[in-house]
């Protein structure tokens, strides 16, 4: 049976930007408009009306996270999060702490209550949030002081970064000569202060994954975020460089793939771990192949991108480890010699991969943060491009954090697309601009105007956990760019509401390929939306990330939230 529904929908579509009814068919939308037009559409087939479902609510196409990460939500959600943020999750709110006292006030407050539970320092104390610029220094010295015996492992904010003290190295079983000798990895691995990052890590996880993230956690963390991301209205996102293994996707099929589960999650193959783990060159194809094969293409609610791929250039935004022109700077505003960013895949290897995948015909999408980064992977795309000329290759400059107004022409040029996350610039411009990227680079980081008058296609995402998966709160930072102080970064980079939904919606879909399913309100695709309990173009800015989430429309199905 066909239902029409009654309502005030934004479909997205300049044909018709707004309706008051949808005819839905089973999953998919069989027509829009007035009443009268949808009746006449429908002609002699018989349907039903619903008045009530969307009374009073405005309806949105499905909102979309275009890229985060469920296996780091999961498990940093699930964690003690002790962050320079709130985080308000579906049955708990995790308060901000933003100096040092209040970082370490919190940690040593939990691990007294772990302690009186596990008075055997047989857990592990787990945290995830820590970030230097708010909370101080942290080494293996001082959480060997507040725990002598038990396991600390501690997440850095950016999840580029490990600290454990020495009750957590020894039960993991790793020692200092280990650490050693694997070249720009041992560079980056502090063993007398207990800490990894960026390339180190891959030294590190191999001995800790096991002992952390356990079956227990990554259920109770996936379930979490099953809540989580239906709260904030999201209906589909893409895991970007998705590394699996047939146990870890049956998991996610019991979870994310679970008849009541209201989203879709994509995924792409994580080109990093080729060059991590070692994958020849004349072999890359091959083995993105076969991870793609765990999820043939139109399998259901988890699905692989073919023929996409994602890359990486620099380092963490949140780390400041992106490669940047100019240097770093001290917080008297001198430049910082000691402060130097990373590659996640060397330029070397960078370029290799961009032309292997280039040639091959995938869609590249490539982290990046720093204007260095982003030069060198433009350099990369623009080699590739002339030597094998692709028409709608659709490649998407990921995150972009740090760029200048003549890159942006530059991808412009070459037919580039961006999906930007704007949470940087709300929640790090205050900080970065006292320290590392002065004042101007730090205001200017996210440059979604500019982008817009370039006629590139944006798209926003969180990089969950790197920012919350809120598609209404992705809006509110582009929309305002206001900071933590209150104050305005960049003005002249701020947009319009309706460009800020299209970035969550239909600018979202086009990036994955998906326009023709996902993305606005229009007949054959699927029947996917967001109600809310507020019309976005009539509140006021600073609301938009207040405004209340209903519920979700899922492929012709009503998931209400109660509150």
């Amino acid at each position: 049976m066909i239902t029409v529904y009654l309502g005030s929908f934004i479909t997205m579509d300049e044909r018709a930007p707004r309706v008051e009814a949808v005819a839905v068919n089973d999953s998919r939308i069989a027509a829009i408009g007035t009443l009268a037009e949808v009746e006449a559409q429908l002609g002699d087939v018989s349907y039903q009306v619903d008045s009530t479902t969307f009374a009073s609510a405005t309806v949105t196409p499905g909102l979309i996270d275009q890229h985060l990460h469920p296996i780091l939500g999961a498990s940093t959600l699930a964690s003690e999060v002790i962050a320079i943020e709130d985080w308000v999750l579906p049955d708990r709110t995790f308060k901000a702490a933003t100096s040092q006292d209040q970082y370490r006030s919190r940690l040593v407050e939990a691990l007294t209550k772990l302690d009186q539970t596990d008075p055997g320092n047989t857990e592990i104390f787990f945290s995830w949030g820590y970030h230097e610029l708010w909370h101080g220094s942290l080494n293996r010295t001082y959480l060997d002081q507040i725990a002598p015996k038990r396991p600390i492992v501690i997440w850095q904010r950016s999840c580029h970064e490990w600290y454990l003290n020495t009750a957590a190295t020894d039960l993991i079983g790793i020692t200092e000569a280990q650490q050693s000798g694997h070249g720009d990895a041992s560079e980056m691995v502090d063993w007398p202060g207990g800490h990894w990052w960026e390339q180190g890590m891959n030294l590190l996880l191999p001995a800790l994954t096991p002992h952390l993230l356990t079956p227990e956690l990554m259920i109770r963390g996936l379930t979490q975020m099953v809540s989580y991301l239906h709260r904030n209205g999201v209906t589909a996102y893409n895991e970007p460089g998705a590394l699996f293994t047939p146990d870890l996707w049956k998991l996610y099929q019991a979870i994310l793939g679970a008849d009541d589960t209201p989203f879709n999650s994509f995924f792409l193959v994580d080109g990093r771990a080729q060059v991590d783990n070692g994958v020849p060159l004349d072999q890359t194809i091959a083995d993105t192949e076969r991870q793609i094969a765990l999820a043939p293409p139109g399998s259901g609610k988890l699905e692989f991108f073919d023929h996409q791929i994602k890359l990486f250039a620099d380092g963490a935004i949140i780390s400041q480890l992106m490669q940047m022109r100019q240097p770093y700077l001290d917080v008297d505003g001198n430049p910082d010699p000691k402060h130097v960013g990373a590659w996640l895949i060397s330029p070397e290897h960078l370029r290799q991969r961009v032309s292997l995948f280039w040639k091959a015909g995938y869609q590249i999408h490539c982290h990046v943060n720093g204007d260095a980064g982003l030069d060198v992977l433009l350099d990369a795309l623009e080699d590739a491009m002339r030597e094998h000329p692709r028409t709608d290759h659709r490649c998407v400059i990921v995150h972009f954090a740090n760029s200048t107004p003549e890159q942006i022409q530059r991808i412009a040029r070459l037919g580039l697309l961006v999906s930007a996350n704007p949470y940087y610039t709300t929640q790090f411009a205050d900080m970065y601009g006292q320290i590392g990227l002065g004042p101007e680079r730090a205001d200017e980081m996210v440059r979604s105007a500019s982008v817009l008058a370039q006629g590139i296609g944006l798209s926003f995402h969180s990089d969950l956990p790197m920012g919350p998966s809120s598609p209404l709160g992705f809006m509110w930072c582009a929309v305002n760019r206001s900071t933590v102080s209150g104050r305005v970064a960049a003005p002249a980079e701020r947009i319009s509401v309706h460009e800020a939904l299209r970035a969550v919606t239909i600018e979202a879909a086009f990036s994955w390929r998906k326009e023709e399913e996902l993305g606005s309100i229009w007949p054959g695709k699927r029947a996917t939306f967001t109600a809310l309990a507020e019309d976005p173009y009539s509140v006021n800015p600073m609301h938009l990330r207040d405004i209340t989430v209903l519920g979700t429309f899922f492929e012709g199905r009503w998931f209400p939230l109660t509150s």
